[in-house]
């Protein structure tokens, strides 16, 4: 049976104006601006005979994974393997900084070509942690549940992580974007389209 999956990234968070890294911090809640991104990613969806949408339990994940849902008039459920990366003893801290004090460590964090996927700040967890997170939930929602269209409120990493695995590879997502995974036959693939 073949199920679709719309992973969305949140709308502009007040950490994302500030320029401060946020993983699974949860203090930083959507903009003005991020609520307008909400509000247009329930446009992009509105068609798409979503069931449920699925969020991550950080506010600003929740914040608009619950416009998304008012506006096309499904429930939402909180699911914590879709919270975003712990990044360790960088969170919290203004980019400028990071690159001041762990520029060396940032760098080696943000190369998609880094062999080693088990790299991670102290304190945080890895990407290969992520993913496999990730698809642990998604894999439960394709073959343990009867939705055959699901949304997920997410994060920037979330949705890259998810590419990745599928081999799709983007440098930045930005808020607001949605990504279309599919699920058929215990297989998964992407068309690799991001709608923004």
């Amino acid at each position: 049976m073949n199920k679709n999956f719309y992973i969305f990234r949140h709308g502009e968070s007040t950490f994302n104006l500030a320029g401060r890294v946020q993983g699974c911090t949860d203090m930083s809640v959507l903009t003005a601006k991020g609520r307008r991104q909400a509000a247009d990613t329930a446009e992009i969806l509105k068609n798409r005979n979503i069931e449920i949408i699925i969020s991550s339990p950080l506010k600003r994940a929740v914040e608009t994974g619950n416009i998304v849902a008012e506006k096309i008039h499904v429930p939402l459920n909180i699911d914590r393997r879709f919270t975003e990366v712990n990044i360790g003893i960088i969170e919290g801290l203004l980019y400028d900084e990071v690159l001041e004090k762990y520029g060396e460590l940032y760098n080696r964090w943000r190369n998609a070509d880094c062999e080693d996927e088990t790299f991670c700040f102290p304190g945080g967890e890895s990407k290969q942690t992520v993913r496999k997170r990730i698809f642990e939930a998604l894999n439960h929602y394709a073959e343990q549940t009867d939705y055959r269209n699901i949304a997920v409120s997410g994060h920037g990493i979330i949705l890259k992580q998810s590419l990745k695995a599928l081999g799709t590879e983007i440098d930045d997502i930005p808020n607001g974007s949605v990504i279309h995974l599919q699920y058929n036959n215990a297989h998964w693939q992407t068309d690799g389209i991001i709608y923004h």
